[in-house]
Protein backbone atom coordinates (compact mmCIF):
# COMPACT_ATOMS: atom_id res chain seq x y z
CA UNK A 1 0.00 0.00 0.00
CA UNK A 2 1.50 3.30 -1.10
CA UNK A 3 -0.32 6.59 -1.33
CA UNK A 4 -0.69 7.94 -4.84
CA UNK A 5 -1.69 11.28 -3.41
CA UNK A 6 1.59 11.59 -1.57
CA UNK A 7 3.49 10.70 -4.72
CA UNK A 8 1.65 13.28 -6.80
CA UNK A 9 2.27 15.93 -4.18
CA UNK A 10 6.00 15.48 -4.43
CA UNK A 11 8.28 16.93 -7.04
CA UNK A 12 8.52 13.46 -8.56
CA UNK A 13 5.06 13.75 -10.07
CA UNK A 14 5.78 10.94 -12.50
CA UNK A 15 6.51 8.55 -9.63
CA UNK A 16 9.94 7.79 -11.07
CA UNK A 17 11.38 7.39 -7.58
CA UNK A 18 9.64 3.99 -7.45
CA UNK A 19 11.71 2.75 -10.36
CA UNK A 20 14.96 2.56 -8.44
CA UNK A 21 16.42 1.97 -5.00
CA UNK A 22 18.01 4.84 -3.12
CA UNK A 23 21.04 2.65 -2.45
CA UNK A 24 21.68 1.61 -6.07
CA UNK A 25 22.85 3.87 -8.92
CA UNK A 26 21.85 3.75 -12.59
CA UNK A 27 24.59 1.21 -13.31
CA UNK A 28 23.37 -1.14 -10.59
CA UNK A 29 26.24 -0.42 -8.23
CA UNK A 30 25.86 0.10 -4.49
CA UNK A 31 25.48 3.72 -3.36
CA UNK A 32 26.89 4.11 0.14
CA UNK A 33 24.55 5.87 2.55
CA UNK A 34 26.17 8.55 4.69
CA UNK A 35 23.36 9.22 7.14
CA UNK A 36 23.60 12.43 9.11
CA UNK A 37 23.45 11.93 12.86
CA UNK A 38 19.87 12.48 14.09
CA UNK A 39 19.09 14.82 16.96
CA UNK A 40 15.80 15.34 18.70
CA UNK A 41 13.11 14.02 21.00
CA UNK A 42 12.44 10.75 19.21
CA UNK A 43 16.13 9.95 18.81
CA UNK A 44 16.67 10.47 22.55
CA UNK A 45 13.76 8.18 23.41
CA UNK A 46 15.00 5.55 20.96
CA UNK A 47 18.42 5.76 22.59
CA UNK A 48 16.95 4.96 26.00
CA UNK A 49 14.92 2.11 24.50
CA UNK A 50 18.13 0.73 22.98
CA UNK A 51 19.88 0.89 26.36
CA UNK A 52 17.10 -1.30 27.78
CA UNK A 53 17.41 -3.67 24.84
CA UNK A 54 21.18 -3.98 25.30
CA UNK A 55 20.72 -4.63 29.02
CA UNK A 56 18.25 -7.43 28.31
CA UNK A 57 20.25 -8.95 25.47
CA UNK A 58 23.47 -9.18 27.46
CA UNK A 59 21.85 -10.10 30.81
CA UNK A 60 19.26 -12.77 29.90
CA UNK A 61 21.75 -15.60 29.25
CA UNK A 62 22.99 -15.27 32.85
CA UNK A 63 19.51 -15.53 34.38
CA UNK A 64 18.74 -19.08 35.48
CA UNK A 65 15.64 -20.65 37.01
CA UNK A 66 16.17 -23.86 38.98
CA UNK A 67 19.58 -24.22 37.40
CA UNK A 68 18.33 -23.70 33.85
CA UNK A 69 18.52 -20.63 31.60
CA UNK A 70 15.44 -18.47 31.35
CA UNK A 71 15.59 -18.74 27.54
CA UNK A 72 17.32 -21.34 25.42
CA UNK A 73 16.74 -22.14 21.74
CA UNK A 74 18.89 -25.21 21.16
CA UNK A 75 17.91 -25.96 17.57
CA UNK A 76 20.52 -28.73 16.98
CA UNK A 77 19.18 -30.72 19.94
CA UNK A 78 15.55 -29.61 19.37
CA UNK A 79 15.39 -28.45 22.99
CA UNK A 80 13.85 -25.14 23.93
CA UNK A 81 13.48 -23.42 27.27
CA UNK A 82 11.07 -20.50 27.57
CA UNK A 83 10.71 -18.82 30.96
CA UNK A 84 12.44 -21.81 32.51
CA UNK A 85 10.02 -24.38 31.04
CA UNK A 86 11.47 -27.08 28.78
CA UNK A 87 9.92 -27.86 25.38
CA UNK A 88 10.79 -30.87 23.22
CA UNK A 89 9.98 -32.06 19.66
CA UNK A 90 6.90 -33.77 21.12
CA UNK A 91 5.55 -30.26 21.74
CA UNK A 92 5.77 -29.43 18.03
CA UNK A 93 2.02 -28.71 17.80
CA UNK A 94 2.48 -26.02 20.45
CA UNK A 95 5.28 -24.45 18.40
CA UNK A 96 3.13 -24.65 15.28
CA UNK A 97 0.27 -22.87 17.01
CA UNK A 98 2.71 -20.37 18.48
CA UNK A 99 4.02 -19.54 14.99
CA UNK A 100 0.48 -19.08 13.66
CA UNK A 101 -0.33 -16.84 16.63
CA UNK A 102 2.85 -14.85 16.04
CA UNK A 103 2.01 -14.36 12.35
CA UNK A 104 -1.50 -13.12 13.19
CA UNK A 105 0.00 -10.79 15.81
CA UNK A 106 2.44 -9.42 13.21
CA UNK A 107 -0.43 -8.82 10.79
CA UNK A 108 -2.51 -7.04 13.45
CA UNK A 109 0.41 -5.04 14.82
CA UNK A 110 1.49 -3.94 11.35
CA UNK A 111 -2.06 -3.10 10.27
CA UNK A 112 -2.37 -0.86 13.33
CA UNK A 113 1.14 0.51 13.88
CA UNK A 114 2.99 0.03 10.60
CA UNK A 115 6.72 -0.63 10.99
CA UNK A 116 6.91 0.58 14.58
CA UNK A 117 8.75 -2.62 15.49
CA UNK A 118 11.42 -2.04 12.82
CA UNK A 119 12.23 1.46 13.95
CA UNK A 120 12.17 0.93 17.70
CA UNK A 121 13.01 -2.63 18.79
CA UNK A 122 14.26 -4.60 15.79
CA UNK A 123 17.74 -5.96 16.74
CA UNK A 124 19.10 -5.09 13.28
CA UNK A 125 18.04 -1.44 13.63
CA UNK A 126 19.12 -1.10 17.25
CA UNK A 127 22.58 -2.59 16.77
CA UNK A 128 23.14 -0.69 13.51
CA UNK A 129 21.85 2.74 14.52
CA UNK A 130 22.44 2.76 18.25
CA UNK A 131 25.78 0.96 18.45
CA UNK A 132 27.77 0.62 15.25
CA UNK A 133 26.62 3.92 13.71
CA UNK A 134 27.47 5.76 16.93
CA UNK A 135 30.94 4.20 16.94
CA UNK A 136 31.34 5.37 13.36
CA UNK A 137 30.26 8.92 14.26
CA UNK A 138 32.73 8.96 17.16
CA UNK A 139 35.69 7.83 15.01
CA UNK A 140 35.02 9.26 11.54
CA UNK A 141 32.69 12.16 12.33
CA UNK A 142 29.30 13.08 10.89
CA UNK A 143 28.09 12.33 7.37
CA UNK A 144 30.10 15.01 5.57
CA UNK A 145 33.31 14.03 7.37
CA UNK A 146 32.73 10.37 6.48
CA UNK A 147 32.09 11.25 2.85
CA UNK A 148 35.26 13.33 2.62
CA UNK A 149 37.30 10.63 4.38
CA UNK A 150 36.14 8.03 1.87
CA UNK A 151 37.12 10.23 -1.10
CA UNK A 152 40.48 11.22 0.37
CA UNK A 153 43.74 9.43 -0.36
CA UNK A 154 45.14 6.85 2.02
CA UNK A 155 46.97 9.03 4.51
CA UNK A 156 48.15 7.83 7.90
CA UNK A 157 45.14 9.52 9.51
CA UNK A 158 42.71 7.68 7.25
CA UNK A 159 44.46 4.36 7.83
CA UNK A 160 44.32 4.85 11.59
CA UNK A 161 40.63 5.80 11.58
CA UNK A 162 39.58 2.99 9.24
CA UNK A 163 41.65 0.40 11.09
CA UNK A 164 40.37 1.51 14.48
CA UNK A 165 36.75 1.53 13.30
CA UNK A 166 36.85 -1.92 11.76
CA UNK A 167 38.78 -3.35 14.70
CA UNK A 168 36.11 -2.08 17.11
CA UNK A 169 33.37 -3.25 14.73
CA UNK A 170 34.78 -6.77 14.68
CA UNK A 171 35.32 -6.73 18.44
CA UNK A 172 31.66 -5.91 19.07
CA UNK A 173 30.57 -8.39 16.38
CA UNK A 174 32.62 -11.05 18.21
CA UNK A 175 30.97 -10.15 21.53
CA UNK A 176 27.50 -10.22 19.98
CA UNK A 177 28.28 -13.58 18.33
CA UNK A 178 29.22 -15.07 21.71
CA UNK A 179 26.03 -13.89 23.34
CA UNK A 180 23.97 -14.96 20.33
CA UNK A 181 25.44 -18.45 20.65
CA UNK A 182 24.68 -18.45 24.39
CA UNK A 183 20.97 -18.29 23.51
CA UNK A 184 21.43 -21.52 21.54
CA UNK A 185 23.72 -23.65 23.70
CA UNK A 186 23.57 -21.84 27.05
CA UNK A 187 26.10 -19.58 28.76
CA UNK A 188 27.65 -22.48 30.68
CA UNK A 189 28.44 -24.41 27.51
CA UNK A 190 29.80 -21.19 26.04
CA UNK A 191 32.08 -20.83 29.06
CA UNK A 192 33.46 -24.32 28.36
CA UNK A 193 34.22 -23.34 24.76
CA UNK A 194 36.08 -20.27 26.00
CA UNK A 195 38.01 -21.88 28.86
CA UNK A 196 38.66 -25.42 27.66
CA UNK A 197 40.94 -26.52 24.78
CA UNK A 198 39.60 -25.66 21.33
CA UNK A 199 40.00 -29.27 20.20
CA UNK A 200 37.25 -30.31 22.63
CA UNK A 201 34.77 -27.80 21.26
CA UNK A 202 35.73 -27.38 17.63
CA UNK A 203 32.13 -27.02 16.35
CA UNK A 204 31.31 -24.39 18.96
CA UNK A 205 34.50 -22.45 18.27
CA UNK A 206 33.85 -22.45 14.52
CA UNK A 207 30.27 -21.30 15.17
CA UNK A 208 31.56 -18.29 17.11
CA UNK A 209 33.97 -17.39 14.30
CA UNK A 210 31.29 -17.75 11.61
CA UNK A 211 28.76 -15.70 13.58
CA UNK A 212 31.39 -13.04 14.26
CA UNK A 213 32.17 -12.57 10.57
CA UNK A 214 28.46 -12.60 9.68
CA UNK A 215 27.64 -9.86 12.18
CA UNK A 216 30.73 -7.90 11.20
CA UNK A 217 29.79 -8.13 7.52
CA UNK A 218 26.22 -7.05 8.18
CA UNK A 219 27.06 -4.00 10.31
CA UNK A 220 30.24 -2.92 8.54
CA UNK A 221 29.16 -3.41 4.92
CA UNK A 222 25.69 -4.84 4.30
CA UNK A 223 23.90 -2.44 6.66
CA UNK A 224 20.55 -1.10 5.38
CA UNK A 225 20.48 -3.79 2.68
CA UNK A 226 19.45 -6.25 5.38
CA UNK A 227 16.21 -4.27 5.73
CA UNK A 228 15.58 -3.41 2.09
CA UNK A 229 16.78 -6.59 0.36
CA UNK A 230 16.78 -9.51 2.82
CA UNK A 231 14.10 -8.84 5.45
CA UNK A 232 10.71 -10.24 4.32
CA UNK A 233 8.84 -7.93 6.68
CA UNK A 234 9.57 -4.90 4.51
CA UNK A 235 8.39 -6.80 1.44
CA UNK A 236 5.14 -7.73 3.19
CA UNK A 237 4.48 -4.13 4.16
CA UNK A 238 2.49 -3.42 0.98
CA UNK A 239 0.15 -6.30 1.84
CA UNK A 240 -0.18 -5.70 5.58
CA UNK A 241 -0.67 -1.93 5.64
CA UNK A 242 -3.83 -0.07 4.74
CA UNK A 243 -4.89 3.57 4.71
CA UNK A 244 -5.66 3.48 8.44
CA UNK A 245 -2.24 2.13 9.49
CA UNK A 246 0.02 4.38 11.51
CA UNK A 247 3.02 5.53 9.47
CA UNK A 248 5.86 7.99 9.53
CA UNK A 249 4.19 10.27 6.99
CA UNK A 250 4.73 13.63 5.33
CA UNK A 251 1.77 16.02 5.48
CA UNK A 252 1.73 17.02 1.82
CA UNK A 253 -1.40 19.16 2.29
CA UNK A 254 0.46 21.37 4.70
CA UNK A 255 3.89 21.13 3.07
CA UNK A 256 3.11 21.68 -0.62
CA UNK A 257 4.00 23.52 -2.73
CA UNK A 258 7.57 23.49 -1.52
CA UNK A 259 9.94 26.39 -1.72
CA UNK A 260 13.08 27.81 -0.17
CA UNK A 261 12.65 29.84 2.98
CA UNK A 262 13.47 33.53 2.80
CA UNK A 263 13.76 35.54 5.96
CA UNK A 264 11.44 38.55 6.45
CA UNK A 265 9.38 37.58 3.42
CA UNK A 266 5.69 36.75 3.62
CA UNK A 267 5.39 33.07 2.68
CA UNK A 268 2.66 31.97 0.26
CA UNK A 269 4.08 28.46 -0.22
CA UNK A 270 3.69 25.35 1.94
CA UNK A 271 5.65 24.76 5.12
CA UNK A 272 8.21 22.46 3.46
CA UNK A 273 11.28 24.60 2.71
CA UNK A 274 12.96 21.87 0.65
CA UNK A 275 15.97 21.69 2.98
CA UNK A 276 16.44 17.93 2.39
CA UNK A 277 17.34 17.37 6.06
CA UNK A 278 14.78 14.56 6.21
CA UNK A 279 16.66 12.83 3.37
CA UNK A 280 20.12 13.42 4.86
CA UNK A 281 19.28 11.69 8.14
CA UNK A 282 17.47 8.71 6.57
CA UNK A 283 19.50 5.51 7.15
CA UNK A 284 18.03 3.95 3.99
CA UNK A 285 18.45 7.07 1.83
CA UNK A 286 14.81 7.65 0.85
CA UNK A 287 12.81 10.87 0.59
CA UNK A 288 9.85 10.44 2.95
CA UNK A 289 8.03 13.20 1.04
CA UNK A 290 7.50 10.75 -1.81
CA UNK A 291 5.11 8.76 0.35
CA UNK A 292 5.18 5.37 2.04
CA UNK A 293 8.03 3.27 0.69
CA UNK A 294 9.24 -0.25 1.27
CA UNK A 295 12.66 1.03 2.39
CA UNK A 296 11.25 3.11 5.25
CA UNK A 297 11.89 1.41 8.60
CA UNK A 298 9.98 3.97 10.65
CA UNK A 299 13.03 5.13 12.61
CA UNK A 300 11.62 8.69 13.12
CA UNK A 301 14.95 10.35 12.22
CA UNK A 302 13.14 12.42 9.57
CA UNK A 303 10.58 13.57 12.15
CA UNK A 304 13.32 14.96 14.40
CA UNK A 305 15.10 16.60 11.46
CA UNK A 306 11.90 18.25 10.21
CA UNK A 307 10.83 19.42 13.67
CA UNK A 308 14.25 21.07 14.11
CA UNK A 309 13.75 23.02 10.88
CA UNK A 310 10.21 23.98 11.86
CA UNK A 311 11.61 25.45 15.07
CA UNK A 312 14.12 27.44 13.02
CA UNK A 313 11.39 29.03 10.84
CA UNK A 314 8.83 29.36 13.67
CA UNK A 315 6.43 26.79 12.27
CA UNK A 316 4.61 24.13 14.30
CA UNK A 317 5.95 20.60 14.54
CA UNK A 318 4.31 17.72 12.70
CA UNK A 319 5.00 18.35 9.03
CA UNK A 320 6.43 14.83 9.19
CA UNK A 321 4.77 12.83 11.94
CA UNK A 322 3.08 9.61 12.94
CA UNK A 323 -0.22 9.52 11.06
CA UNK A 324 -2.32 7.38 8.74
CA UNK A 325 -2.87 8.12 5.07
CA UNK A 326 -6.52 8.85 5.81
CA UNK A 327 -5.32 11.09 8.61
CA UNK A 328 -3.21 13.13 6.18
CA UNK A 329 -5.75 13.24 3.37
CA UNK A 330 -9.01 13.58 5.31
CA UNK A 331 -7.76 14.85 8.71
CA UNK A 332 -9.10 11.67 10.34
CA UNK A 333 -7.79 10.50 13.69
CA UNK A 334 -6.19 7.10 14.00
CA UNK A 335 -9.00 4.59 14.41
CA UNK A 336 -9.46 0.91 15.10
CA UNK A 337 -10.82 -0.35 11.79
CA UNK A 338 -13.02 -3.38 11.15
CA UNK A 339 -10.04 -5.24 9.69
CA UNK A 340 -8.08 -4.69 12.90
CA UNK A 341 -11.04 -5.86 14.99
CA UNK A 342 -11.24 -9.07 12.96
CA UNK A 343 -7.53 -9.76 13.43
CA UNK A 344 -7.92 -9.01 17.14
CA UNK A 345 -10.72 -11.57 17.45
CA UNK A 346 -8.66 -14.24 15.70
CA UNK A 347 -5.66 -13.39 17.88
CA UNK A 348 -7.70 -13.66 21.09
CA UNK A 349 -8.96 -17.11 20.06
CA UNK A 350 -5.44 -18.29 19.20
CA UNK A 351 -3.95 -16.91 22.41
CA UNK A 352 -6.71 -18.59 24.42
CA UNK A 353 -6.09 -21.92 22.69
CA UNK A 354 -2.33 -21.59 23.13
CA UNK A 355 -2.73 -20.72 26.80
CA UNK A 356 -4.95 -23.76 27.32
CA UNK A 357 -2.39 -26.03 25.65
CA UNK A 358 0.43 -24.62 27.77
CA UNK A 359 -1.53 -24.95 31.01
CA UNK A 360 -2.64 -28.51 30.24
CA UNK A 361 0.73 -29.55 28.77
CA UNK A 362 1.92 -32.85 30.20
CA UNK A 363 5.25 -32.88 31.99
CA UNK A 364 5.74 -36.51 31.03
CA UNK A 365 4.74 -37.94 27.68
CA UNK A 366 5.31 -41.20 25.89
CA UNK A 367 4.08 -44.09 23.79
CA UNK A 368 3.42 -47.76 24.41
CA UNK A 369 3.79 -50.18 21.48
CA UNK A 370 3.53 -53.96 21.35
CA UNK A 371 6.87 -55.61 20.69
CA UNK A 372 7.12 -56.34 16.99
CA UNK A 373 7.23 -59.89 15.64
CA UNK A 374 5.95 -61.48 18.87
CA UNK A 375 2.45 -62.97 19.28
CA UNK A 376 0.65 -63.34 22.58
CA UNK A 377 2.01 -65.82 25.12
CA UNK A 378 -0.04 -68.24 27.19
CA UNK A 379 0.64 -68.21 30.93
CA UNK A 380 -0.86 -71.35 32.40
CA UNK A 381 -4.46 -72.17 31.54
CA UNK A 382 -6.16 -68.93 32.51
CA UNK A 383 -3.86 -66.03 31.44
CA UNK A 384 -2.48 -64.43 28.28
CA UNK A 385 0.43 -61.97 28.15
CA UNK A 386 1.80 -59.46 25.62
CA UNK A 387 5.24 -57.87 25.57
CA UNK A 388 5.37 -54.06 25.21
CA UNK A 389 8.00 -51.40 24.68
CA UNK A 390 7.52 -48.04 26.32
CA UNK A 391 9.25 -44.78 25.43
CA UNK A 392 8.94 -41.82 27.77
CA UNK A 393 10.19 -38.28 27.88
CA UNK A 394 10.57 -36.22 31.04
CA UNK A 395 10.09 -32.53 30.21
CA UNK A 396 10.69 -31.38 33.77
CA UNK A 397 13.91 -30.49 35.57
CA UNK A 398 13.49 -33.25 38.20
CA UNK A 399 13.99 -37.02 38.22
CA UNK A 400 10.69 -38.89 38.32
CA UNK A 401 10.25 -42.52 39.50
CA UNK A 402 7.37 -43.95 37.46
CA UNK A 403 5.21 -47.01 38.09
CA UNK A 404 2.75 -48.51 35.61
CA UNK A 405 -0.84 -49.51 36.41
CA UNK A 406 -3.66 -50.92 34.29
CA UNK A 407 -6.91 -48.99 34.18
CA UNK A 408 -10.46 -50.40 33.95
CA UNK A 409 -9.52 -54.09 33.48
CA UNK A 410 -8.27 -56.84 35.83
CA UNK A 411 -4.72 -57.90 35.15
CA UNK A 412 -1.20 -57.11 36.13
CA UNK A 413 1.96 -55.54 34.72
CA UNK A 414 5.29 -57.30 35.01
CA UNK A 415 8.13 -54.87 34.37
CA UNK A 416 11.26 -56.38 32.92
CA UNK A 417 13.63 -53.99 34.70
CA UNK A 418 11.87 -53.93 38.05
CA UNK A 419 9.04 -52.20 39.82
CA UNK A 420 9.86 -48.60 38.81
CA UNK A 421 11.13 -46.78 35.75
CA UNK A 422 13.60 -44.09 36.78
CA UNK A 423 12.95 -41.25 34.40
CA UNK A 424 15.85 -38.80 34.46
CA UNK A 425 15.24 -35.07 34.26
CA UNK A 426 15.08 -33.56 30.77
CA UNK A 427 15.76 -36.96 29.27
CA UNK A 428 14.12 -39.75 27.39
CA UNK A 429 13.69 -43.20 28.84
CA UNK A 430 12.56 -46.56 27.56
CA UNK A 431 11.76 -49.98 28.89
CA UNK A 432 9.88 -53.23 28.36
CA UNK A 433 7.10 -54.91 30.31
CA UNK A 434 4.47 -57.63 30.09
CA UNK A 435 0.74 -57.11 30.47
CA UNK A 436 -0.99 -60.25 31.76
CA UNK A 437 -4.78 -60.57 31.40
CA UNK A 438 -7.24 -63.33 32.30
CA UNK A 439 -8.46 -65.30 29.27
CA UNK A 440 -12.09 -64.72 30.13
CA UNK A 441 -11.99 -60.94 29.54
CA UNK A 442 -10.41 -61.20 26.08
CA UNK A 443 -13.45 -60.79 23.82
CA UNK A 444 -11.72 -59.14 20.86
CA UNK A 445 -8.68 -59.88 18.77
CA UNK A 446 -7.40 -56.40 19.65
CA UNK A 447 -8.50 -55.32 23.08
CA UNK A 448 -7.98 -51.59 23.79
CA UNK A 449 -6.14 -50.91 27.05
CA UNK A 450 -5.28 -47.86 29.11
CA UNK A 451 -2.03 -47.82 31.07
CA UNK A 452 -1.43 -45.03 33.57
CA UNK A 453 1.90 -43.73 34.83
CA UNK A 454 2.05 -42.87 38.52
CA UNK A 455 4.51 -40.93 40.61
CA UNK A 456 3.70 -42.36 44.00
CA UNK A 457 -0.08 -42.01 44.29
CA UNK A 458 -0.24 -39.21 41.73
CA UNK A 459 -1.36 -40.15 38.24
CA UNK A 460 0.80 -38.32 35.70
CA UNK A 461 -0.52 -39.49 32.35
CA UNK A 462 -2.61 -42.25 30.78
CA UNK A 463 -1.42 -43.92 27.56
CA UNK A 464 -3.40 -46.11 25.18
CA UNK A 465 -2.40 -49.38 23.55
CA UNK A 466 -3.92 -52.64 22.29
CA UNK A 467 -3.75 -56.18 23.67
CA UNK A 468 -3.46 -59.00 21.16
CA UNK A 469 -4.90 -62.41 22.05
CA UNK A 470 -7.30 -65.19 21.13
CA UNK A 471 -10.95 -64.26 21.41
CA UNK A 472 -13.06 -66.18 23.92
CA UNK A 473 -14.86 -68.58 21.50
CA UNK A 474 -11.52 -69.64 20.01
CA UNK A 475 -10.35 -70.60 23.48
CA UNK A 476 -13.47 -72.72 24.01
CA UNK A 477 -13.08 -74.45 20.64
CA UNK A 478 -9.45 -75.29 21.43
CA UNK A 479 -10.60 -77.00 24.60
Amino acid sequence: MESQNLAKASKNDDGSFRDYLATVDNKGKRKWIFAQKPKGKFYNIRSWVSYGFFALFFALPFIHVNGHPLFLFNIPQARFIIFGKVFWPQDFFIFGLTMITFVVFIVLFTAAFGRLFCGWVCPQTIFMEMLFRKIEYAIEGDANAQRMLKKSSWTSQKIIKKTLKHFIFFLFAFIIANFFLSYIIGVRELEKIITEPVSQHLAGFLSIIVFSFVFYGVYAYFREQACTVVCPYGRLQSVLLDRNSMLVAYDYKRGEPRGKFKKNEERSLGDCIDCFNCVRVCPTGIDIRNGTQMECVGCTACIDACDTMMDAINKPHGLIRYASENGIENSEKLRYSGRMKFYTGVLIVLVGLLTTLLVTRKNVDGTIIRAGGILYQERGEDSISNLYNIKLINKTIQDIPVTLKLEDVPGRIIEVQGQEIQLKKEAQGSGSFFIVLPRKIITERKLPLRVSLYEGEKRIITLKTNFMGPIHHEVRSEK
